[in-house]
């Protein structure tokens, strides 16, 4: 399964993605694919296209992303937003493969 751990909610200053989702052991993981490649591209743009430098540790099946003040949060907004209806929506999708939660800064 895979977990998403989002930390804080008005403003989100980061995410924990952990785990595989297992759901198609002989083929291709399109869900695992579409969580990896969302998690890239929102830590990408952190990085690269706004500039910031945050808390980032990347590993097979994990990635860590956290900015350090609120007002990066705040340089954020939209793409955290944007990561989090993205994997929202998918969780929906596939309520046994994919779990979101949140945590208080």
């Amino acid at each position: 399964m895979i977990k998403v751990e989002f930390f804080g909610t008005e403003p989100i200053c980061g995410f924990h993605i952990t785990g595989h989702s297992d759901m198609n052991p002989e083929g291709p993981e399109i869900l695992c694919a579409a969580v990896s490649s969302a998690a890239y591209m929102t830590a990408n743009t952190v990085t690269d296209v706004i500039g910031l430098e945050p808390e980032l540790q990347v590993s097979d099946g994990d990635m860590y992303l956290k900015v350090k003040t609120e007002t990066e949060a705040g340089q954020c907004r939209v793409i955290f937003d944007g990561l989090k209806l993205h994997l929202s929506s998918l969780a929906e999708q596939y309520p046994k493969y994919l779990t979101i939660t949140y945590s208080e800064v």
